[in-house]
């Protein structure tokens, strides 16, 4: 089948609504068990310190897995992996809704953030084979970018709504119809992946095991400082640990390159100047953007005292708002290019920000402290998503676009990871007493997150290069064998 004919199939068909319910879930899941953590608590009897884990497992396993999740959608064939992905997500969260204990809650969680690890990188490799450059592929990422972000700020407002209306349980098993009509669609609506050869490329099993233990460890010891600390010695070993696993893991990618023909990252691919702006960009503003929402749900129920539901539906200015710039970067990508909207999103990102800095206190109002900054920095982001997924795949071959993708859905996963943890200390240092002492802490938080979203537009501008066109959606790909089985 021509590129072409594989493209006019892919707009007829339902693929994109499947891949829009893969970013949407897998994000949906890392913020809709939040708020209905105290709820989880008293049910389970989770320890207060243990508490935690209901959220950290699944990051460790979703941030963990990202890469391997990439390079076997690759290897093994997109849609084979993403059905795969789509049955370990729904029986975990299945499990997940029928725990009895806090180790089985946590266990599947774990599960749940290795389905997911195997689903994200699949949507935005689909993606990229099957729509053509142009007007057509800038839609469908300019909708999986939003469905990210909604997924993100939905999972607050869901969180809330059906704690209060269903009891947390639900929150764990409204996944399951969502998987099992995303399965029945899936034959018809995701190409089949071609026959896999007899004999090919020995698979990077050595770079897939330290990519996997490193990036586990760098998780684990960022999400442990909050209990732990930064200077305890569980944290800096497990850090310590994830550095060398990780320049392990470069090192195997750099000699065995020639050899496995097949490696899990090539580290080639961050010699493209958009690649590696967008990877350094999704870093920076997903490390400001999660731990935005974090503080933002406190703030709306610690200072603001809003019950879960209305903390919830405090969100949805924040969805319209991904949408608005989502729109825009859609329609306009092809004339202004990449470089301009990631560098003019991370600006307004930054702007919304630094507004939530100065208006929250323990006097703020909806309006002036919530609903100016939601709209401001969410069409910032808004703006973010289409040029980052097209930067990510520029001149990346049909045959590397699951490793492209696992790579900049690992930035993302990483940036939120140590943004959070942070942040979480920043505004520890910077919390007094009383509900103005929180709104401080919270507001040095978001300073904060400004500056990453400041600096994520900085580094666009610098490393992106090329005249600010939309020529990275034109390069031409380095030719090098197709792995088979995708």
């Amino acid at each position: 089948m021509t590129h072409s004919a594989t493209t006019g199939a892919a707009r007829g068909s339902l693929l994109l609504p499947v891949l829009l319910t893969v970013q949407f879930l897998v994000s949906l899941d890392v913020s809709v068990v939040n708020i209905a953590l105290p709820d989880v608590g008293r049910d389970l009897g989770f320890a207060p310190e243990s508490l935690t884990w209901v959220v950290n497992a699944y990051a460790l396993a979703f941030g963990g897995l990202l890469m391997l999740g990439g390079r076997l959608a690759d290897l093994m064939g997109r849609r084979r992996t993403l059905v795969a992905g789509f049955v370990v997500f729904g029986a975990a969260s299945l499990a997940g809704g029928l725990a009895q204990s806090p180790g089985q809650l946590v266990a599947a969680r774990a599960v749940q953030g290795a389905g997911a690890a195997a689903l994200a990188p699949v949507a935005l490799a689909l993606i990229t084979v099957h729509y053509a450059e142009g007007r057509g592929r800038a839609r469908a990422l300019g909708l999986w970018g939003a469905s990210g972000a909604l997924g993100g700020a939905v999972g607050v407002m869901a969180g809330g709504l059906l704690t209060d209306w269903a009891g947390w349980r639900s929150v764990m098993l409204i996944n399951v119809p969502v998987v099992l009509a995303a399965l029945a669609v899936t034959g018809s609506g995701v190409p089949a992946d071609r026959r896999a050869a007899s004999s090919g490329p020995r698979p990077d099993v050595a770079g897939a095991l330290l990519v996997t233990a490193g990036t586990s460890a760098l998780v684990l010891g960022l999400v442990r400082t909050e209990s732990h600390g930064w200077g305890s010695v569980g944290t800096l070993s497990t850090l310590a640990a994830a550095v060398v696993l990780l320049v392990a893991f470069c090192a195997v990618e750099i000699r065995g390159e020639r050899r496995a023909r097949q490696p899990l990252l090539r580290l080639g691919l961050l010699a493209h100047r958009p690649v590696l702006a967008a990877n350094v960009f999704a870093l920076l503003m997903s490390a400001g953007q999660f731990a935005a929402f974090y503080f933002t749900s406190l703030y709306l129920q610690e200072v603001m005292a809003y019950e879960p539901t209305r903390a919830g539906v405090a969100f949805l200015p924040f969805c319209v708002g991904v949408v608005v710039g989502t729109v825009v970067a859609t329609r306009t990508v092809g004339r202004v290019g990449a470089r301009v909207l990631l560098v003019t999103g991370g600006l307004l990102g930054a702007a919304g920000f630094a507004w939530f800095a100065l208006a929250v206190g323990a006097g703020g109002t909806f309006v002036g402290s919530v609903l100016g900054p939601s709209l401001v920095a969410s069409v910032g982001i808004g703006l973010c998503f289409v040029p980052l997924g097209t930067s990510a795949t520029s001149g990346v071959a049909p045959g590397e676009t699951g490793m492209a993708s696992g790579l900049l859905n690992s930035s993302r996963q990483l940036g939120g990871s140590i943004g959070l943890a942070v942040l979480v200390a920043v505004a520890a240092s910077a919390t007094g007493p009383g509900r103005a002492g929180l709104a401080d802490g919270y507001g040095a938080a978001f300073a904060v997150a400004a500056a990453l979203l400041a600096a994520a537009a900085v580094a666009a501008g610098l490393l992106h290069g090329g005249a600010g066109r939309a020529e990275d959606a034109h390069a031409r790909p380095r030719q090098r064998s197709s792995p088979s089985g995708v």
